[in-house]
This record gives C-alpha cells, sequence and structure tokens, in this order.
C-alpha cells in the first residue's frame, strides 16, 4: 500500500481539486473507487417472495457459487415497489445462517435427541399419521343422522408467504379429506 503524503491529506485534495464543496472525488479513497457492488459479480439473479410476513414484498435474489450474495427489494413488485422492512432486507441471513437447518430434525416420543431423517421417510411418517388421524376421527353422521363426512383430527395452518395458487390448493386438499379447521397465518 503506497504511503499517504501531505497533498493526499484529503482536506488539500478538496481544496486543490475540481471538488471544492468536499461532496464528490475530493472524499472518496482510492479504496473506495476500486469497490464495486458485489450484485456485479454474481452469477445470476432470482425473483422471489420475503418469506417473513403476509405483505408479499418482491425480492431480487443474487446469487453466486449457489450461495445467496445479496438481497434486494425488487423495484418491479407492484406490493412494495423496490422497498424492505429491515427484516426483509436482512433476509440474506436466513438463507445464509450456520444456524439454518437443511435436513428433517425427529425426535421420538419420550427421546431426548433429535435424529436426522430422509425427507422420504418423513413424508412417509406424515403421510401415515394424517390417514390414520383421519380413519380414528372421522365423522359420517351425527346422532340426528344427518350427514357430516368431516374430521375433527385434522387441521391446517398455512403460512402467509404462500401464493393464491398454493392457498387454493391447500384448502381444496384439506377440504375434500373431510377437515373443516383450515386457517392461515394472514387470517388471523
Amino acid at each position: 500500500m503506497a504511503r499517504l503524503t501531505f497533498l493526499d491529506w484529503p482536506v488539500l485534495r478538496q481544496l486543490r481539486g475540481a471538488d471544492p464543496t468536499g461532496r464528490g472525488t475530493a472524499v472518496t479513497s482510492a479504496t473506495t473507487r476500486g469497490m464495486i457492488p458485489r450484485t456485479a459479480t454474481a452469477d445470476g439473479v432470482a425473483d422471489s417472495v420475503c418469506p417473513y410476513c403476509a405483505v408479499g414484498c418482491g425480492q431480487r435474489v443474487f446469487h453466486k457459487d449457489g450461495k445467496v450474495i445479496q438481497i434486494e427489494g425488487n423495484p418491479d413488485s407492484p406490493v412494495s415497489r423496490g422497498r424492505l422492512c429491515p427484516k426483509g432486507a436482512a433476509s440474506q441471513q436466513l438463507a445464509n445462517s450456520y444456524l439454518r437447518q437443511t435436513t428433517v430434525r425427529y425426535r421420538r416420543p419420550f427421546a431426548t435427541e433429535w435424529e436426522d431423517l430422509e425427507l422420504e421417510t418423513a413424508m412417509d411418517m406424515i403421510a401415515d399419521r394424517f390417514i390414520a388421524s383421519r380413519r380414528k376421527y372421522w365423522e359420517d353422521e351425527d346422532e340426528h343422522g344427518r350427514p357430516l363426512k368431516r374430521t375433527m383430527g385434522i387441521a391446517s395452518l398455512g403460512g402467509a408467504t404462500i401464493d393464491n395458487e398454493e392457498n387454493y390448493l391447500i384448502k381444496k386438499f384439506f377440504t375434500a379429506a373431510g377437515a373443516i379447521q383450515v386457517e392461515n397465518q394472514a387470517r388471523i
């Protein structure tokens, strides 16, 4: 690194240069002038939606070498018009946190330790329990013989960041399964 001389002091650069007000090149160092935004080196960008609340702000997710390097508001989003709240702006930390769980974790009844499961195994366990609960708590008719065709053993609480089509499919699925307790975080 080159050694600074007396003439390199910012005040002197400002007074003898083309920036007497000190609002441009006079106040920037060589290091600052050499910096480029990290989005310029990204391999690509993907449009996404913020995962935190029901607003659904648009995000632009910049990635490089399979890792998220920057998340910004999407100016093309009619919801947020390129703006993100502090939580949404920090969502890169959610994607890159060393604390983030990337495997299915399961703790057996009365166990004290968690274990990793294969995704297929976990999905089979959920499906088996869903079907068993539906069978166990199925109500075909009430005490007066009126048809009910419902189960009180299954409920759904959906997240607010899924889109209308996903919510529609979830509602159709749970209704077809006989569940009547279908809720969503956005409504609660």
